[in-house]
Order: C-alpha cells, then sequence, then structure tokens
C-alpha cells in the first residue's frame, strides 16, 4: 500500500508466511421462533459478512425449500427457521441485538421471516451479483465508506424481482471486468438494502450512478450497451495520458524519476501494434499515483523513438529510479491486455521499505523478523494501521474489510479523528480523564459499522472527551474485569462514574447522550431514588418515568427521543428512566408488565403515589408524541373570549403570546403541545392564552389573521404595538 497522508502515518503490518414447483407464488409466513442457534442455521460464522450471509442463505434455499421437498411435512417449519435467521442476521440492527441478547432481545420486533419465496425465486433472482468477484455488493453498512473513499464508482441499484434488472446483469458482468482496476464497479440490492436506496433516492430499476467524493451523483440515461456504459464511465476518469515529444520527454520523466514515480510508455510506429487511447486511458487510471502514462507518436518523432531503440510498435516501462542512458533497466512488454500489463507493471515496482520502530513512516512491518514490535502493539494477525504522528503508541487499527476503497476512507478518517486503539498499558483505568471505551470484536459487523461513528463523534469532542477501542478478542480478560460480553458495547468512564451507552449506535446519538450526561435532564433512579424523588415528591413537582429493559427495541428507539423531551421540559417536569433488567423485582413491584412503559405522577395528587398511565407515549416513539402526553397535565395557557383578548391582551399590563386556532385545522392540533410546552417556559414573565377562530370569528378577522395557526406576541410597552412570530 502506497499511501502517506499528513499528520499521520499509515502501516502495514504483516507476517511474511509461506418433485420441484415452478410457481412465482410467495408464502405467507406465521409467527416462528427458535431456540436454536441463527449461525449455526445458516452454517455461518459469527463473523460472516453480509455478503456470505446471503450466499448461504441461498445455498440452503435451494436444498431446504419445501417447493424441492414436497413430502416432507416438517419440510415447510424448517425454512422458517432458516428464513428467520437469514432476515435477523442480514440486518446489522437485528443482528446486534440478536449477538446481545439472543431471541429475548428481538421479541418486540416483527416475528418470523416475514415471507419466504418460490424455490424458482432463489435459483434464479437471489443475490444476482453475490458470486461476481468483480462487482463489490454494497449493504448500508459499506455504502458510504465506499463512494466517499476516493475511488470512482458506478453503482447499480436494482431489485431481484425486476425483469430489465436480469436482463442488465450479464451486461453489467462483462462492464465490470472491462472496468477492473480503472472503476469500482458496484451494485445494491434494494430487496435487502431498501431504507439505504429510499436515502439515496432510488425509485426505478435499475437505477445506474457514478460516484465520486467532492462531487454530485451523478445518473446514467443511456442505452445499456456496454460500449455506452464504457464511454460515459471513462469520461470521470480523471487520470492524465500524456503526449510525450522532443520538447518535453526529458523534462517529465526526469521529474518524474526524482519523484520516486515511474513512467508506462506507449511507443506507436507504422508496424507493429499500438495501445489503443483508451487502454491507455484506463491504464493511467489503474496506475495512478505509481507510474505515469505516456505515449509517442514515432511518424513524427522518428529520431526520439530511435533513441529509444524502438523501431515498432511496443510499450515500455521505465522503473522510478532508472535512467534514460541505462537503457538494461527498461522493461519492454508484449502484451496488449490491460490486465497482464498492469501485473508485469506491478511485479516491478519497488517494494515497500521495511520499517523498524526507528524509522516509522508509511512502509511494512514484517513481524517475524521484528516480533517485538509487533507483540507490543498487540499484534497477531496481518492488519493496517495509521499511526497518528503523537508517539509510536498512538495509533488505531483498521478492522473494515481488506480492500483498497475500505482502507482508504480509514486512513482518511483516522488521521483526522481522535481515537486510539487502546492496550492494558493505555486504558483509561485512572479515572483523570473522561474516556468514550467501544469494547468490541472485529468479527462483528455492527463493531465495525460503529467505528466510523466514533471517529466523527471524537472530531466534535475533541479536548472535551477522549475516544478509544478495546479489541475484546485480544484484550479478553481486561474485557471481562468490565463485565462485557457482547458487542459493541459502549461505556463512558467520567472520573469515578461508569455510564453504559444504550442507544442508537450513531454520532448523533453518542453526542446526545454525552451532553445529557455533561448536562443531565433524565434522571436514572433506582428503588431507593425512585421512593425519594417520586413517591415522596413535593406537592407541587409532576415526573415521568420511562420504565424500560435494555434488550427491549422499542426502548431503544424511544431513549433518544425521552431525552431531547427532557430538554424541552427543563424547569417545568422531571424526567427520569427505570432500568427494569436492573431492577426487575421492583418493576414487578410497581406493576410493570410490558416495556416501555410511561408513568406520569403529576403534581398536587391526593396521594403521593398516584399515578397515570400513558399508553400513547409507550407506542410512539418521538419527542413530539412524548410531549402530546403532557395535555394530560393542567393547561398553562388559558384560553380568551373576545372580552378577555380585548381587556386583557390589548388593554392589560402583561407580556402576551396568542395562539389563533381553528379546532377542524391539523396543523393547529399538531402545533398544540408545542405551544403548551412554550407556555410553561415562559410562566412568570409572559402570559400565554389562545383563540378560537371558529367560535371567535370577529375577533380574529379584527386582530388580521388570515391563516391557522398564527402565534402573535403582544408586549406591554404602554402602546399597542403587535409583533407575529
Amino acid at each position: 500500500m502506497r499511501h502517506a497522508k499528513r499528520d499521520g502515518v499509515i502501516l502495514n503490518l504483516s507476517f511474511n508466511c509461506n418433485v420441484n414447483h415452478t410457481s412465482n407464488l410467495i408464502c405467507l409466513v406465521a409467527s416462528v421462533s427458535s431456540d436454536e442457534d441463527y449461525y449455526k442455521l445458516l452454517k455461518v460464522s459469527r463473523e460472516a459478512t453480509t455478503r456470505e450471509i446471503r450466499q448461504a442463505f441461498k445455498k440452503l434455499a435451494l436444498i431446504m425449500h419445501p417447493d424441492k421437498n414436497p413430502h416432507d411435512e416438517t419440510a415447510h417449519d424448517k425454512f422458517l427457521k432458516v428464513t428467520r435467521a437469514y432476515e435477523v442476521l442480514k440486518d446489522d440492527d437485528l443482528r446486534k441485538k440478536y449477538d446481545k441478547y439472543g431471541e429475548k432481545g428481538l421479541q418486540d420486533e416483527q416475528q418470523g421471516g416475514g415471507r419466504y419465496e418460490s424455490w424458482n425465486y432463489y435459483r434464479n433472482e437471489f443475490g444476482i451479483y453475490d458470486d461476481d468477484l468483480e462487482i463489490v455488493t454494497l449493504d448500508r453498512g459499506d455504502f458510504d465508506a465506499a463512494v466517499n473513499s476516493g475511488e470512482l464508482w458506478f453503482v447499480n441499484f436494482y431489485f431481484p424481482r425486476c425483469h430489465h434488472c436480469h436482463e442488465l446483469a450479464p451486461t453489467w458482468r462483462e462492464f465490470a471486468k472491462e472496468m477492473d482496476g480503472v472503476i469500482r464497479i458496484g451494485a445494491v440490492n434494494c430487496g435487502d438494502n431498501n431504507r439505504l436506496c429510499r436515502s439515496k433516492g432510488i425509485n426505478s430499476y435499475p437505477s445506474l450512478y457514478i460516484y465520486k467524493a467532492g462531487m454530485n451523483p451523478e445518473k446514467y440515461f443511456g442505452d445499456r450497451a456496454k460500449e455506452s456504459l464504457t464511454k460515459f464511465g471513462m469520461q470521470f476518469v480523471k487520470s492524465r495520458v500524456t503526449e510525450l515529444w522532443q520538447g518535453n520527454v526529458f523534462t517529465e520523466i526526469e521529474a518524474a524519476f526524482s519523484s520516486g514515480v515511474g513512467w508506462l510508455i506507449t511507443f506507436c510506429a507504422d508496424s507493429g501494434d499500438c495501445l489503443e487511447s483508451q487502454t491507455r486511458q484506463k491504464l493511467a487510471g489503474m496506475l495512478e499515483g505509481l507510474v505515469n502514462v505516456g505515449w509517442m507518436d514515432c511518424s513524427t518523432q522518428a529520431e526520439l523513438c530511435d533513441s529509444f531503440e524502438v523501431t515498432t510498435s511496443t510499450t515500455a516501462f521505465f522503473p522510478p529510479g532508472s535512467s534514460l542512458k541505462n537503457k538494461g533497466s527498461v522493461l519492454f512488454l508484449q502484451s496488449l491486455d490491460t490486465r497482464e500489463i498492469y501485473g508485469e507493471v506491478m511485479q516491478h515496482l519497488p517494494d515497500l521499505e521495511a520499517l523498524t520502530k526507528e524509522t516509522f513512516q508509511v512502509g511494512k512491518v514484517d513481524c517475524l523478523t521484528d516480533s517485538e514490535l509487533c507483540v507490543s502493539f498487540y499484534i497477531q494477525k496481518p492488519c493496517i494501521a495509521v499511526f497518528k504522528g503523537l508517539g509510536i503508541h498512538d495509533f488505531e487499527i483498521h478492522h473494515g474489510k481488506d480492500v483498497l476503497y475500505n482502507i482508504i476512507a480509514f486512513a482518511k478518517e483516522s488521521v483526522s479523528a481522535h481515537v486510539t486503539t487502546l492496550r492494558p498499558e493505555n486504558f483509561p483505568s485512572d479515572g483523570k480523564e473522561p474516556w468514550l471505551v467501544d469494547f468490541f470484536a472485529p468479527w462483528c459487523p455492527p463493531c465495525r459499522a460503529l467505528l466510523p461513528e466514533l471517529r466523527k463523534a471524537s472530531i466534535q469532542l475533541f479536548g472535551q472527551m477522549k475516544f478509544g477501542t478495546l479489541d475484546c478478542t485480544v484484550h479478553e480478560r481486561l474485557c471481562s474485569v468490565y463485565n462485557i460480553h457482547a458487542y459493541p458495547t459502549t461505556v463512558i468512564f467520567n472520573k469515578s462514574s461508569i455510564h453504559e451507552y444504550e442507544g442508537h449506535h450513531s454520532a448523533d446519538g453518542i453526542l446526545e447522550f454525552i451532553q445529557d450526561l455533561v448536562d443531565p435532564t433524565v434522571v436514572t433512579m433506582d428503588p431507593d431514588s425512585f421512593a425519594e424523588l417520586v413517591k415522596r415528591r413535593k406537592h407541587s413537582e409532576t415526573w415521568m418515568v420511562d420504565f424500560y429493559a435494555p434488550w427491549c427495541g422499542p426502548c431503544q428507539a424511544l431513549l433518544p427521543e425521552w431525552r431531547r423531551m427532557a430538554r424541552a421540559v427543563t424547569g417545568m417536569i422531571k424526567v427520569g428512566t427505570v432500568d427494569c433488567q436492573k431492577h426487575h423485582s421492583f418493576c414487578q413491584g410497581e406493576s410493570v408488565r410490558a416495556y416501555p412503559e410511561i408513568r406520569l405522577y403529576p403534581q398536587n395528587a391526593n396521594r403521593r403515589d398516584l399515578y397515570q398511565y400513558v399508553p400513547y407515549c409507550s407506542f410512539k416513539r418521538n419527542s413530539y408524541s412524548v410531549r402530546l402526553c403532557l395535555s394530560t397535565l393542567p393547561r398553562a395557557s388559558v384560553d380568551l373570549t373576545p372580552d378577555d383578548f380585548r381587556n386583557k391582551v390589548i388593554g392589560g399590563k402583561d407580556h402576551w403570546v396568542v395562539d389563533f386556532y381553528a379546532p377542524w385545522c391539523g396543523p393547529c392540533q399538531h402545533f398544540a403541545p408545542e405551544f403548551e410546552v412554550l407556555a410553561r417556559m415562559v410562566k412568570g414573565s409572559v402570559r400565554a392564552g389562545k383563540v378560537d377562530c371558529q367560535a371567535h370569528y370577529q375577533t380574529c378577522q379584527s386582530a388580521g389573521i388570515t391563516a391557522y395557526p398564527s402565534v402573535r406576541f403582544y408586549p406591554h410597552l404602554g402602546t399597542k404595538k403587535v409583533r407575529d412570530s
């Protein structure tokens, strides 16, 4: 690998060791549960990629499908189990829950395989490009890393049941072979990645898009012949092919040699075969940054070609560091095939410099000859690492796919981010500084998907919190000290306090969680604090409490919204949570039977332990819906009659904010809880009122109201000045 980045170093650490039914009916699936290990059902390892899981399922589907086993009464149930295993493991979020909590963590998700298709579907239509080596099947977890890597991508968004998608498939395969090494050719199965395709605006199949970092995606609208696809794709390949002649040949070649870059030159004479322009352009793209590509017209530059001892069309490679005077170092190539030429050139490039701890830069470390260095980094297998320029012990190891686009994306992110690989020597156990530690396993897909999100969060929180990752397959003993049994587990070490992050594993979710730790708006309760804060609450206090379980999917979806709601009602309502997995007996004693359960403990209750069950909030998992539950509280705003509006708002001595609405107006109903939150926030300094414009039409008309809802602020300034909001 030959990539150097400012402020950082990339290292390649390696070991140098030598009766069939053909109908297309869909079988709707009823609820199914299985105590069997999903990985064993699909016959894959826990480290399997999404592509490997899909390939394994297809193989089993062709054997186990009820269409192929019409006399086996158990075939249907067996295939349901396999289908359910596939549906869970192909989805990163469901797979993470299953890995962490088993089937218990899936109880709130849709049960069963959803549906399964006919045997013909799995044979002919399922995973069209999964077996094509030149085509990269992209999923939600790696799509963004791929198209933002800096490489040029041509991506085919397809749907398995799309006839035109299958018609294109043979051409797309040939096109991928033609472009191999020049353009990355990808495919996205929108049947398996519906959310990804929707987010990219895909509404027809197949949809073909060119992606490159720094430019907007470009859609292809032409015919689907290989030549047309090639012409379209090549216009985005910007690698330069230089025409060499007497006036520039020596300066161009010597300048490249001095930079350690070689030259591949095609000499075009009257006899013999000369590489075509498109082939030269492809080679320039394949060899970009390693070798310059040029051509020379020997019919106009005859003397120059003679000086290179060229009498017929040929292609020659001048390795970096060679000399134009030393013809023995030049490699003349006989092939006209792009891949063969590329292979020959790569074999004759100088190897990366072997590094030791005294000579860190860009290169590779032989862990057999310099085992002490690799052992000090806990390197146990070949890997890529980025050293941050802050000493050799501040580094991050790459745990993604071992393909160039993924490595490039990792290198770019890691150099600018502030995430370090932790070991026993630098694990933050002294409590002096706040740390976010991600306990993970490299084989775990949700873990790999989380790592780029950690890098994003580390940039935004630089100087406030440090970020580190701990590989639990290498440091098993240290992980067991913190009772880590599922991956990823993200923990905040804030001096003497330890907080496990239970929300959605995204940069935004992590930032919100950390913000809530720094300035908490949600009180985490145990039985004692619940009794003190809620049951023995002050007469004027109102509490809303979320009873949840960490393994519960809807609970996880609610948590970030719960924190947002708490921030919105700060100073008006106190908000808390109770972990019913940790305090199971207590929740049972409080008659909590399902999760999440939201309870409202209002002020001025006759009995201190009186609560109101708020079922609406438990199922509408967004901050607006949770705030809608506040309608059960005494209102902070007041209804205004025409006399009230005239005497109190226009003629009174208070500041007023007024909501003009109509009962039949949908946006008015949607805005009502938001206005109530506003009324509570300004209570004591500004009075809040509502005017029903259906009942008091003349009042609204005289106030100049032409649309609903309309909010106006009436300050008391000794005048009748009105401000619209």
